[in-house]
Formats: C-alpha cells, structure tokens, sequence
C-alpha cells in the first residue's frame, strides 16, 4: 500500500470532532492504520491556520495549540513528512490541467504524491478535474466520498 499524502481537508476532518466528516475521516484512518501517511510543509501551515482561524473553525485554538496538537498526530510511527523539495515546474506536476489560480496547492500537491511514490487523499471532488480518466495521476489520486 502507497503512502497517502493527506489533503488538509483530511487533516482537519481528522482533528476536529465538529467537522462535518469527521466520522468519515477517522473511519478511513482507521480502515489504514497499517499503512503509512504523509504531510508536508504546506498541509501543515494550512492545518495550523486553518486551526487557528475563529471564522472557518468554531472551536479554533491559537497556532502555539494547533502545532501542539500537529505534533500529537504527526508523532505517530506510522507518519512520514515529505519536504517540498518538488518545484512546481517538476513534470510530476500536471501544470498542463491547470485551468484556475485555485487548483495551484492540490496540482502540487498530486505532483508532490507521484514524486514520492504515494498517493493524494483529500474530500476535494474538485481535484478530480485535474485528472483526466485517462491520466497516470488518476492512480494516485483518492478522494474520500462520504455516504
């Protein structure tokens, strides 16, 4: 099984007991304990400030207390942290499906997965537009549909 490298969507799901998926979230988690699971400098900045932000999260912390709790998860032996040694100018990212200023993170984010060999797991739908049926990233790429 591939790493899965966790959308931020995830993370938060997974952090949260008020997010909307986040049954859903831990379910997956769950269903994947054996396997490895990734993030990377820009799935944790968002993490944190996202965390941090009083008008997306009700019950946001400030960042000192989202890096703690970051910190909880991302110690657990089944986590590996990828750099962002990828530019955004690598062929593993799909530059060319690019059709709005909003795809830019997720774009680099499934070039960050194919780099290392994993793959993206996000609620995004969104994201599957930048993956054509008939794209390799289409192996790589996991959106959770919550029932």
């Amino acid at each position: 099984m591939s790493v899965a490298l966790l959308d931020v969507n995830v993370l938060l799901a997974l952090a949260w007991p008020s997010h909307v998926h986040n049954r859903y979230a831990r379910t997956w988690f769950k269903s994947h304990r054996s396997a490895q699971w990734a993030t990377c400098p820009l799935t944790q900045c968002a993490f944190i400030r996202i965390s941090s932000n009083p008008k997306i999260l009700a019950e946001a912390c400030d960042p000192a207390d989202a890096i703690a709790l970051l910190r909880r998860f991302t110690s657990l032996d089944n986590h590996v942290f990828w750099s962002d040694a990828v530019p955004l100018t690598a062929p593993a990212v799909p530059a060319e499906l690019l059709v709005g200023h909003r795809q830019v993170v997720d774009a680099y984010l499934l070039g960050l997965a194919s780099h290392f060999g994993g793959k993206f797991v996000t609620f995004d739908r969104a994201v599957s537009a930048l993956v054509p049926t008939d794209s390799p990233h289409q192996q790589i790429l996991e959106v959770l549909l919550p029932g």
